[in-house]
């Protein structure tokens, strides 16, 4: 079959799609963004992004806009698990095919899901914190999480999996907070929340990554370096020298990039006329001092986007 790119093409312009983001502040969805456009373009599609700032009425303008300049496909990363049954309905209305990237549905008709598999990852990076507890003799100190919004389905996912990895070592979890803004100062506020509401806390779990600074600055500022651990979900450049160093214990590192590529990938096939699997799970790397250096190459590729064309942060 003749693909879409190739139809218009021949009629003088690419076909063009649409990615649909929360927040393109956020370095995890950049580098997604970048996938999806690396391998839109490497399949002859035009494609553009809309950022919402992480609000739900911007993210609703997009999806009215995008209708009615007549993509041909949309690519979302929505803003939460809710907000992304309405763009599914607007979209099946206008009849565009829709491919979700992480974050998931609460219901609607999509053609592809591409997710990471948050419950085992974050599993795997409890598993890794555990044993740091064990080893430093800390197995009878609490864990705090700050935690990304809990209706999203994969917070959900990943507070399931890590709470499985602390009961199997009965490590207690003291407390939770909630990110809304994903400010620094809002990190530094939940950390040192935490802090004071249990002096038995011996580590902070973070359900992200760029605000890693501001966890870290709370537990300094607590007079609690060396005392409290920090781990993470997700990953930053310098996590390469920072996980080496001891600074972080450890991080469950998404593949952002992978996923912007398998995401727009989906799109062509189904475009095409081809079966495309609705449910698509990548793994989460657990990386520790353990095993970081033998995953650095695909660290650098498929969690941070550094792919060596000139275009990785």
């Amino acid at each position: 079959m003749t693909s879409p790119a190739a139809a218009t093409a021949d009629a003088g312009a690419p076909p063009r799609l649409a990615y649909l983001v929360s927040d393109l502040g956020i370095p995890f969805w950049d580098i997604m963004w970048r996938g999806v456009r690396s391998e839109a373009a490497r399949r002859g599609y035009a494609v553009e992004v809309f950022s919402a700032g992480n609000s739900p009425r911007d993210e609703l303008g997009h999806v009215v806009q995008v209708i009615r300049q007549g993509v041909q496909g949309l690519i979302v990363s929505p803003t939460t698990s809710s907000a992304c049954v309405t763009i599914l309905d607007l979209a099946e209305k206008a009849g565009i095919p829709v491919v979700i990237s992480d974050v998931g549905t609460d219901g609607g008709r999509y053609v592809s899901t591409i997710s990471s598999d948050n419950e085992a990852g974050a599993h795997g990076i409890g598993v890794i914190l555990a044993n740091a507890l064990a080893e430093r003799g800390w197995l009878d100190g609490s864990v705090g999480i700050v935690a990304i919004p809990q209706k999203r389905a994969n917070g959900q996912a990943r507070t399931a999996g890590f709470m499985r990895a602390m009961e199997e070592r009965s490590i207690r979890v003291s407390g939770i907070r909630q990110q809304m803004d994903f400010s620094y100062q809002e990190t530094f506020d939940h950390t040192s929340d935490l802090l004071r509401a249990d002096p038995a806390l011996r580590a902070i779990w973070l359900q992200g990554s760029d605000r890693y600074q501001a966890a870290l600055d709370a537990i300094a500022a607590a007079g609690r370096t060396g005392e409290v651990l920090l781990l993470t979900f997700d990953a930053e450049p310098e996590f390469l020298d920072l996980i080496p160093q001891g600074v972080l214990v450890g991080a469950g590192m998404q593949q952002p990039f992978l996923m912007g590529e398998k995401a727009a990938a989906a799109m062509d096939r189904h475009l095409r006329g081809e079966t495309v699997d609705q449910v698509r799970k990548l793994p989460v790397l657990a990386v520790s001092q353990d095993n970081i250096e033998e995953l650095t190459p695909l660290i650098r590729r498929n969690v941070l986007g550094l792919t060596g064309d000139g275009k990785g942060r």
